[in-house]
């Protein structure tokens, strides 16, 4: 992945994640950010906080994790962000999205547009875009030269093919899941086509360059350059899968921004996706010893 400078901007949601066990930070734009800071990357985060209690703790935990609030707006009439999350007995995590909330009304200044010149890669999800102030200022900071990177997250009702195509007519680099590609297929009536086959219509249809699928306990795909790179996952003990997904994102990306060979990079996603997942909530403290032992496991 070539990008032209080490700055990183993440987009969208930041919020709190209650979970049976008690609240934690998330988001997945949020997630994504706190691991590849953990990782050493320079990342900031745009979003919105309201003017509350859980805005102003949300925003000392980015702080003290080393995170840029530079970005974070605070809205006087919005509250933060909750999500309800619900696990199922394999500890697979489902989510009840309140609406409207603080980042569903992100503005665009002029010093996040700024931010947006200058960052070399944007990395937004397909939830922020649910409302069209968010969405609005999310395609208006799309129009730099950055390299642009969409983590595909239906949650529904915000699962909008019209909403999404839009974002994917300014993205250079997607990261969706098996059942996402599922729904994309269903659009277009792809249902007949092979995983491979599917992955090359993905990319031709949209113009992408780059297409990585998470494929859950099985591991996930990658795609670039016209070559299939694909792992088979890792095996630990589930905690909750809150944020694995993010994990794996972060690893991926850290690996090919330091010039890892693709295999070498879904290899990394997939251990630090499975780390994530054997840990409680969406962000537990790093060990990269450990880390490395789920990658040992190959």
């Amino acid at each position: 992945m070539d990008i032209k400078n080490n700055e990183i901007l993440c987009i969208g949601e930041v919020l709190w994640d209650r979970l049976p066990t008690g609240a934690k930070p998330g988001g997945a734009p949020m997630n994504v950010a706190l691991h590849l800071n953990a990782i050493g990357l320079d990342v900031a985060i745009a979003s919105s906080i309201g003017n509350d209690k859980a805005g102003e703790e949300l925003k000392i935990f980015l702080q003290n994790s080393g995170v840029s609030t530079a970005y974070i707006q605070t809205d006087d009439y919005l509250p933060t962000s909750e999500v309800l999350v619900h696990l199922d007995e394999n500890n697979n995590a489902t989510y009840e999205i309140c609406e409207p909330v603080a980042w569903d009304n992100l503005k665009l200044t002029e010093s996040l547009v700024e931010k947006a010149k200058n960052s070399g890669l944007l990395i937004y999800g397909s939830l922020a875009s649910r409302n069209p102030i968010s969405r609005n200022t999310i395609s208006h900071l799309l129009d730099y030269d950055g390299v642009k990177l969409i983590d595909v997250n239906f949650r529904k009702p915000y699962d909008s093919q019209e909403v999404v195509e839009a974002l994917l007519q300014k993205t250079d680099v997607v990261k969706l899941n098996d059942d996402e590609l599922v729904t994309f297929a269903g659009w277009y009536n792809k249902h007949k086509y092979d995983e491979h086959s599917l992955v090359k219509w993905f990319v031709a249809q949209y113009d992408i360059q780059m297409v990585c699928v998470t494929k859950g306990e099985n591991g996930a795909l990658l795609y670039c350059d016209g070559e299939f790179y694909e792992h088979p996952g890792f095996k630990v003990n589930a905690v909750d899968t809150v944020g694995a997904g993010d994990a794996f994102l972060a690893g991926l990306i850290a690996s090919l921004l330091n010039k890892k060979v693709p295999a070498d990079a879904l290899a990394f996603a997939c251990a630090t996706g499975a780390f994530v997942a054997s840990k409680a909530g969406a962000t537990p403290e790093y060990d990269m010893d450990e880390i490395n032992d789920i990658l040992s496991q190959n």
